[in-house]
């Protein structure tokens, strides 16, 4: 076994694995959903207990049939005998091949219900509890009054020792169904378990543990874990994962490792699991941007590439794509975000400032006017929107936001902003034939930059117009 636990073997797989998902990544910031699902696939195939692979695959087979709800054209006639396929694997136990179907099926509907709970049933067997928990959580969304599906979600839950999710699964299915006593039973069952797992009472070994855990656990005291001698902290947060699944911090913390070392796709993982288990926005919220950080560092993977051999149009083009991805998926993530706390102003700069990027021009200014109040930011956000006013054309506009932004920079703390609002002051003076401030402006330029733009060619030809241009002789003094 190799020192991550892995034989040589799945080591393998797994690192060609991580290639396929960089091919992924870069079709997706393309939009070639048909090459990304085929690459993602070709991941779950590779490492089929890793949940990031399969939600990404869910989410690309979405997107490449633009969130219709109903997939491929016909998709009830093409998934007969795919269906017939899954009902034999299930027959003779062979749940690999029942997994494989199931995907098969759901890269032409991704949101059919049964097909998840498929997969679900599969995936549970093989041991991959994850992705029997996600495939399952979609099949619920899809339909959710269906009690086999609810039951399988129990289940799914109830193997991760998430006994509350587990509960409130049966108690679903009990109040679709009052008369069925099993599921009465269940969410009892389910509720005593969780009891029962949050006091430690599973790993006592003799009566007086028993009672020092029921004590704990009747009065609220936190039990700590036991971390065993020697161990990296990544194995002690797995193990007290394993041993209380529904404590979301753990998750989070073993994220949080991950995201240090530089393991993004790992850490985008266990923040999943942390916000599916606890549902905290702020987790969501954490997911959101390493899978941001997991798009940056392939853009700069593609630029790099693109950089090596300027002639490779390929790889100039996947780099182009990538990056006009990654705007649009900040921009999606910065807009709910907006949403959710309307105060952040800082917020609704960052997002102004996509909006900007992507020529969403009314947008941005929109934004830009509500968080020019904010003194840590005005100067920024007025050189800002001045740009965006030049882009409508609305020159005097520019001008008075310029006017008011010069003034917040200095050479010594914002030496590009300095150098560009005065540039751009000087080229609208020169519009309005104001000689005189645009003269000063690009004097103000070039006294912190000589090289800034074309400042030093302007500022010649007005001073030759204005004829000041007959002091050469002092060069050669």
């Amino acid at each position: 076994m190799s020192t991550d636990g892995f034989s040589p073997e799945q080591q393998r797989k797994r690192e060609i694995a991580k290639v396929s998902f960089q091919k992924a990544s870069q079709a997706m910031g393309k939009e070639n959903w048909d090459y990304a699902i085929e690459m993602l696939g070709q991941c779950a195939l590779l490492v089929p207990d890793n949940l990031f692979y399969r939600q990404n695959l869910r989410g690309c087979e979405e997107k490449k049939y633009k969130g219709n709800g109903t997939g491929a054209a016909m998709a009830g006639m093409r998934l007969i005998g795919i269906r017939n396929k899954i009902k034999k694997a299930r027959s003779a136990k062979n749940w690999k091949e029942m997994d494989q179907a199931a995907e098969e099926g759901l890269a032409i509907n991704p949101w059919d219900g049964q097909l998840n709970a498929d997969l679900g049933e599969a995936a549970g067997q093989l041991g991959y509890d994850d992705v029997s928990v996600f495939a399952y959580q979609r099949a619920v969304k899809a339909e959710p009054k269906n009690k086999e599906f609810l039951k399988g979600l129990a289940e799914a839950l109830a193997r991760k020792k998430d006994f509350i999710g587990a509960a409130n699964c049966w108690r679903k299915i009990y109040e679709i169904d009052p008369m069925d006593g099993h599921a009465r039973s269940m969410v009892q069952a389910m509720d005593s378990q969780a009891i029962i797992h949050k006091g430690g009472f599973e790993e006592a070994e003799t009566t007086r543990e028993v009672a020092k855990g029921y004590e704990a656990s009747v009065t609220g005291q936190a039990r700590e874990s036991v971390v065993g001698p020697g161990e990296s902290l990544e194995a002690d947060l797995q193990r007290l994962i394993r041993k209380d699944p529904a404590n979301k911090d753990n998750y989070q913390k073993l994220a949080d490792y991950y995201r240090r070392e530089g393991r993004l796709e790992e850490a985008f993982e266990w923040y999943t699991k942390a916000h599916q288990v606890s549902g905290d926005r702020v987790v969501l919220e954490q997911a959101e941007d390493v899978r941001l950080d997991i798009l940056r560092k392939n853009l700069e993977l593609a630029r790099e590439a693109a950089k090596r051999d300027p002639n490779d149009e390929n790889a100039r083009q996947g780099a182009a794509a990538l990056s006009t991805e990654l705007l649009d998926q900040e921009i999606e993530i910065y807009s709910r975000r907006v949403e959710q706390y309307p105060k952040d102003l800082r917020l609704k700069f960052e997002l102004a400032q996509r909006y900007w990027r992507k020529s969403l021009l009314p947008q941005a200014i929109k934004l830009l006017q509500q968080c020019s109040g904010d003194v840590r930011i005005e100067g920024p956000v007025l050189l800002l929107l001045g740009k965006c006013f030049i882009k409508q054309k609305q020159n005097a506009l520019a001008k008075r936001q310029f006017e008011k932004a010069v003034d917040k920079f200095t050479p010594a703390d914002h030496p590009e902003e300095f150098k560009e609002c005065h540039y751009l002051l000087g080229r609208l003076s020169e519009e309005d034939k104001d000689l005189d401030a645009a003269e000063t402006h690009y004097t103000e330029v070039l006294a912190v930059d000589y090289d800034y733009k074309d400042a030093q060619q302007r500022l010649e030809r007005i001073q030759a117009e204005r004829g000041k241009g007959g002091l050469s002789d002092l060069v050669e003094m």
